[in-house]
Formats: structure tokens, sequence, C-alpha cells
């Protein structure tokens, strides 16, 4: 066995000369065997082999096998690092099952000791079995194939060297070199989906095919290499299309709608994990309901998502971890020519000139004998009107928005310049009229600078 487990750690792990690595050792066969191969192997692979030992205060001869762990280890001085949390408080406190709990904060004591110890890798002992356990529970929960693909021999920085040996293996092994271990009593304890699953379901499978263990452990390894596959192709279309902005991210609907449906949920995954950090908490209907937006006829549209928002802006879809604030209405009264600060913190810039100068987006000019004093800078309000240049006539201001296709976020931070009417909409349009007649008259001057355009990301 030794002579295939350095094999995988060399093949199939990628180990490489100066690894430093981390052993979860509760103390049980499959941790104290993982030690015992890892120990074997260090000095031919030069590698160095440290320990960790969480007592989960779950158990009253906990202490007992923290106990064994210290003096396993100080046996054959490996360096441990041991500490004790209480899980069921934790569980209580975050409201999550004993299990989850369990598993969070062990990956957590994990990552913590790994970078007292200088680790680079941890090595966890799951094996062959735990494979199939791990299939058939997330089967039942109701996962995809990405959950499907279960564990993997390595995802930095954890390591599963012992994935392709049985149960049987790692017993003969621990019985042939007489390696003393501890037992968890609860690994019996049936109120565990898990144990269920290995002492209820799985001997019944075995007596319709002997070798399911094996089967189902091969059918997740070439889940996995797929889902390898499918990694990169997303890695590259978030690369091409994922944009950050407006406190988020933004993704293109219409090269969205053109992949394929499995990629663009993958697609969709990869995003929100990137957003969030994770997928916890985010099932099957969540993004049914984000597929929901691509295909809506509604050009604004949102859903939220534990842990995150998902809004359609017309050819765009936006995610962010919570809903954008609502912006506050404003308004800057304009006396007279001078130089005014805006609350995106864009400045407008009013003069009277003798002639015209031109216009662009961020300027206009009027006849100043058709504009009077006092002007004011608002936000936009219910019931607003607006003649556009070059339209037939007054519409209501939502609908030039709803046309340009303005994310209504945006229209609530698109200051207008009004007089008798709104004269401009800085950025975007300007009114019907009013323009300089020509030599004699004077010219009102409109300009600003530094106005941030809205939320657009694309």
């Amino acid at each position: 066995m030794q002579a295939l487990f350095n094999r995988v750690l060399l093949k199939q792990v990628r180990l490489q000369p100066g690894d430093r690595i981390l052993v979860a050792l509760s103390g049980g066969a499959d941790s104290v065997v993982l030690l015992d191969l890892l120990l074997r192997a260090a000095e031919s692979l030069e590698i160095e082999v440290c320990a960790a030992h969480l007592d989960h205060g779950m158990r009253s001869v906990s202490a007992g096998d923290a106990h064994f762990v210290q003096e396993f280890c100080l046996q054959r001085k490996v360096p441990l690092g041991v500490d004790r949390r209480d899980i069921p408080g934790l569980a209580l406190a975050r409201k999550q099952g004993l299990e989850e709990a369990a598993r969070d904060e062990r990956r957590t004591f994990l990552r913590e000791t790994a970078r007292r110890f200088g680790c680079n890798l941890i090595a966890l002992g799951h094996h062959r079995d735990d494979q199939a356990e791990t299939f058939l529970h997330r089967l039942l929960r109701g996962s995809g194939l990405s959950g499907l693909a279960g564990m993997r021999l390595r995802s930095d920085p954890f390591i599963r060297p012992l994935l392709p040996f049985s149960r049987t293996q790692i017993l003969a092994y621990l019985a042939d070199h007489r390696l003393p271990h501890v037992e968890d009593l609860s690994n019996a304890d049936t109120a565990f989906t898990r144990n269920r699953l290995r002492h209820d379901l799985l001997p019944r499978l075995r007596e319709f095919n002997p070798r399911i263990d094996e089967h189902l452990a091969r059918l997740s390894h070439r889940i996995a290499l797929e889902e390898e596959y499918w990694d990169l192709q997303v890695a590259h279309q978030l690369e091409s299309l994922c944009r950050q902005g407006g406190g988020g991210l933004w993704l293109p609907l219409e090269a969205l709608q053109g992949l394929h449906p499995a990629l663009r949920v993958r697609v969709l995954r990869g995003a929100l994990e990137r957003l969030r950090g994770d997928l916890r908490g985010l099932g099957a209907q969540h993004f049914g309901d984000i597929e929901g937006l691509l295909e809506s006829p509604r050009p604004e549209a949102e859903v939220h998502l534990p842990g995150a928002w998902v809004a359609r802006r017309y050819q765009k879809l936006w995610l962010r971890t919570e809903p954008p604030p609502v912006a506050g209405g404003f308004a800057v009264a304009v006396p007279g020519p001078g130089v005014y600060d805006l609350p995106d913190g864009g400045r407008l810039m009013v003069s009277l000139e003798d002639v015209c100068a031109g216009e662009d987006a961020w300027s206009v000019e009027f006849d100043a004998a058709s504009v009077a004093f006092p002007l004011l800078v608002r936000s936009f309000m219910p019931g607003d009107r607006f003649y556009p240049s070059g339209a037939p006539g007054h519409r209501k201001l939502k609908d030039f928005f709803i046309d340009i296709k303005l994310e209504r976020e945006s229209r609530r931070s698109q200051p207008l310049v009004v007089a008798d009417e709104i004269l401009w909409l800085p950025g975007l349009r300007r009114c019907h009229g009013r323009r300089p007649q020509g030599a004699g008259g004077q010219v009102l001057k409109l300009a600003v600078s530094g106005m941030q355009r809205g939320n657009q990301g694309l």
C-alpha cells in the first residue's frame, strides 16, 4: 500500500519537494493510517508533516481522544496543534445542524493551524467508501452534477490521498503495522444522516451490487473530471463577460442567452460564487429564478436570493450581495452664473457668454433671454414631463427613461436642470427649442463635469 500511496502523492496529488502538510488527526483509524503513510513517505518525497486535532466538545470521552493524539504525535516527534470548540453551542448560535457546524469549525481550525505551522497543504483522511457515502448523501439531497462530483484528491489547500483506497485496505494496513487508534462511538449513531447511509442504505445496495462503493466512487471521479473541464469553460466565459461596477458584477444579457443552457447555469453559478465567495444556501430553484429573469419579457425585474440580489436591467444582469441603496431626493438652487456642487460629486458651471461654443453631452447653450433665473437642479419626481430635443412634443419623463434604457437606479440619481420646464438632463438630452438666436444676444451656457454615469457596469 505504501508504494501505491506514494505514487498517488506524486502523480495525482502532485506533491512537490518542500511541501509542508498538516494532517487532520482525529485519532481514528483513517487519520492514523494517513499520518503514518505520510511520515513514511516524508524523507523520500522531501516533504514535512505536522498534525492538528480538534476536540468538538460533543462526547464525554473526547478529552481522552485528544490525550491519545498528543501521545501518538509525541512518540513520533510530529508537531501538533490541539484546540477545543463548543460545537453544540456554536450550532445553536448559528442555527446550524451539528454536522454542518462541526464541519465549518473544523475547516476554520485547520486553516488557522496550517497558517501557524507554515503548512501549504491540509491532508484529510477521506477514503473510497466515504466518497460513495458523499455521492449518495448529495444525490438524496438533490444536488446537481457539480455536487455529485464529490470530493477531489486535491482542492487546495486540501488533499485526500486515501481516496483511491477502501476502508478494508485501510484497516488491513492498520492491523499489519499494529497502529493504535481510538474508536469514535458517534460513528454508529444513526441520528446522523451519513451514519444511516453507512449502516443502512449502503449495505442494502451491496445486496444488488457487492462493488457498489467502488462503482459510485468511479462515477463520482468521472463526474469530477467533466466538472474540471466545465470549470475551465466557466473561467473563460467569466473572464470575457463579467465586469465589476455598481457595487457588484454585471453580465451582458444577450451573451448569456446565447450560451448553451448547461454552460449558462454554470456561468451564473460561477458569477455568484465570485460575488459571495461560496454557493451555500443556493439551490436549483434559485438558479431557475435567475433563468426566469433572462427569459422574462419585462426589461427590468429582480430576484432576492440567500446572500445575493440579482436584477435584470435591460440588456444586462446585475449581481450584488444586497439590493442597492435607494438614492435620496436632492435639490440645488442656481440663482445665477457660478459654479455649483452636485450631490454625486459633479459640478455645474453656469455662465453668460457672447458667442456660441457648441454643445456636447455635458454642455448645452440656450438663448439667455428665454431662460429666467433662478434655476433648480433636482432629482426625478413622479409625474415629471419633458420635451426632448427632436421629439414631437412633451411626454412623461419616465417613458423617456425607459426608451433610452436608463436603469431605475440611475433615474433616481440623474440630475434635472429646471426653469419653467425641464431644460436639460446632463449626459442624456437637452430640451426642445430655446436655442441661441445668433449675433447680438447673450448665450446661457451650462456645463457639468465629474458626474458619474449611474450604475452602468458594461
